[in-house]
């Protein structure tokens, strides 16, 4: 988690420039439980850090057209580990992480800071803004016992490097719909 905040703080700071359009790859899981696309090409690797919870290797996908960076990576846990938690708060707090410290608000500001969910699991949205016009938008999602992240850096005033970040960001799609839980409507008695 630490190495996605340093990426993220360096990544805002300098100038993005404009990502290239057309050439996008889609990107599968190995066992087929999501799907998304980037910007091509996109590097495959493979983390042994260890978390608390971790049940194996985090998977990570990224590619840098021009100085714009697309990361997106997942991590299973131990089964039980979020289902046994509160969703939304653990979302928040995977989702912002250390953000506070590594973009102080005074010096950036907050865009979206807030929960979402994508297919019924929840999720959080945190979009932040540096002084020079550059910014970081990062989404985070569980899923059952899996986490998902996706982090991509942006040039606030160039219309096609937002583009390209909000495409990338909203291309993620899981294999499983959270079904929601209904209370059973009795019929009427007559």
């Amino acid at each position: 988690m630490k190495r996605r905040f340093v990426l993220a703080s360096l990544a805002a700071l300098p100038a993005v420039a404009r990502a290239q359009s057309g050439e996008w790859q889609t990107v599968v899981a190995p066992d087929l439980r999501f799907r998304l696309e980037m910007p091509a090409p996109v590097n495959k690797t493979t983390a042994d850090e260890k978390e608390k919870g971790h049940a194996s290797p985090r998977v990570a996908w990224e590619s840098k057209p021009g100085q714009q960076i697309f990361n997106f990576d997942y991590v299973d846990y131990d089964p039980g580990w979020f289902s046994s938690r509160d969703g939304k708060d653990m979302a928040r707090e995977l989702g912002r992480g250390d953000s506070e410290k590594a973009f102080a608000k005074p010096k950036y500001k907050y865009l979206r800071d807030e929960p979402i969910t994508l297919q019924g699991w929840d999720g959080y949205a945190l979009d932040i803004e540096g002084e020079g016009g550059s910014g970081v938008m990062m989404r985070t999602y569980i899923a059952k016992d899996r986490l998902f992240r996706l982090l991509v850096t942006v040039e606030n005033n160039d219309a096609a490097s937002k583009t390209a970040a909000n495409r990338f960001l909203e291309s993620l799609k899981l294999a499983e719909t959270r079904e929601t839980k209904t209370t059973p409507v009795e019929p009427e008695k007559k």
